[in-house]
């Protein structure tokens, strides 16, 4: 028996961020990992202050984006890289109305750190109206650094690639196969439909659409978003997307999502390019665009992280310290995300 004081069920932002608290705390563990692209996988990667369509912020926007380079610095001390990728959005406005509702929203005290009042002209991208640059926004390099904390799992013997069976858990002994651990943390996603101990958790599927494009003519080297996110990901292409659909939940490529990014991308690309690839996946979405974190009544020793949404990396990694406070620590949890507030 291998005896842990973790096991973490799930491979995405959720899972990975609170391994790092485990790793900063020097707590045991095991991560179980399907070796299946997550949707935190596949997803752009955005680190941004700002919802882009009405120009707002959002609850503790400024504390996320702190702990977030925070704790990317902490995880470069052991995977030997910085993920973080330092180039902000600019977003095209579609008409001077959009341009004066910005103005206006910098001066809130809530926005003025993320909304610069100096407009720009892009070269190579239709911007007739100009764009406005958000300040402390950026990317995280998500192929490093899945690719970086998978590396340093399976080096250091922490990393299970296998499908979690959850008919061999035994809750009341701590134990699962050959593993005894103190908790287990289910950071599975949509995969929490599956999960006979949280099967309830009230997340909803959003089936989001990315397309990887082959441009003919340069643009900037930075985030461009009019209805979606434009940036380079090397080997000549970019990312483009990502798209919302909470109807469509086939698990297949929809057409019709494809067809919305390349018009999307015409709008104000007007030269050719290609579609090399298209890629899609199901974000855990809840109604009130909060977390959902918490212990299962009954079975003390097992815990549920989940309901990260599209914006999984500020989530994930901020929420996974209030996590381990609350197991650890007994420091309740934020009341807004508490599993509880759906009782």
């Amino acid at each position: 028996m291998r005896n842990v004081d973790y096991i973490i069920v799930g491979d995405g932002y959720a899972g990975l961020f609170f391994a790092h608290q485990l790793i900063k705390n020097n707590k045991s563990f095991v991560i179980f990992s399907e070796g299946r692209k997550s949707a935190s996988q596949i997803s752009a990667g955005i680190i941004n202050p700002v919802v882009l369509k009405k120009f707002t912020t959002f609850w503790k926007a400024q504390e996320q984006i702190d702990f977030l380079k925070n704790t990317l610095e902490e995880i470069e001390s052991y995977t030997g890289e910085n993920y973080l990728v330092e180039k902000s959005i600019h977003r095209i406005f579609h008409d001077e109305n959009e341009q004066k509702l910005w103005l206006k929203k910098s001066e809130n005290e809530d926005l003025s750190g993320f909304l610069t009042k100096n407009f720009e002209s892009l070269n190579g991208v239709k911007n007739d109206f100009l764009s406005g640059k958000v300040s402390q926004s950026a990317r995280l390099n998500v192929n490093g650094f899945f690719a970086g904390l998978f590396k340093y799992f399976e080096k250091n013997d922490l990393l299970v690639k296998e499908k979690f069976e959850y008919e061999k858990l035994n809750p009341s002994e701590s134990s699962y196969r050959d593993f005894t651990f103190k908790n287990i943390v289910f950071c599975e996603g949509m995969g929490v439909k599956e999960n006979p101990y949280f099967s309830e958790v009230a997340v909803i599927p959003n089936k989001g659409h990315h397309i990887k494009v082959k441009l003919s003519e340069a643009v900037p080297d930075i985030t461009i978003k009019k209805k979606h996110f434009l940036f380079p990901v090397g080997n000549g292409l970019h990312f483009y997307g990502g798209t919302y659909d909470r109807e469509q939940l086939h698990h297949h490529i929809d057409e019709s999502a494809v067809k919305q990014l390349v018009n999307g991308l015409s709008e104000f690309y007007s030269h050719d390019f290609e579609v090399e690839e298209v890629h899609f996946g199901f974000r855990p979405t809840v109604k009130d665009r909060r977390p959902i974190i918490g212990r299962h009544e009954s079975l003390k020793n097992l815990y549920v992280f989940n309901g990260m949404g599209a914006r999984g990396i500020l989530n994930g990694c901020y929420f996974s310290k209030n996590l381990y406070d609350f197991i650890e620590n007994d420091i309740p949890l934020h009341e807004e995300v508490s599993a509880d507030r759906f009782k």
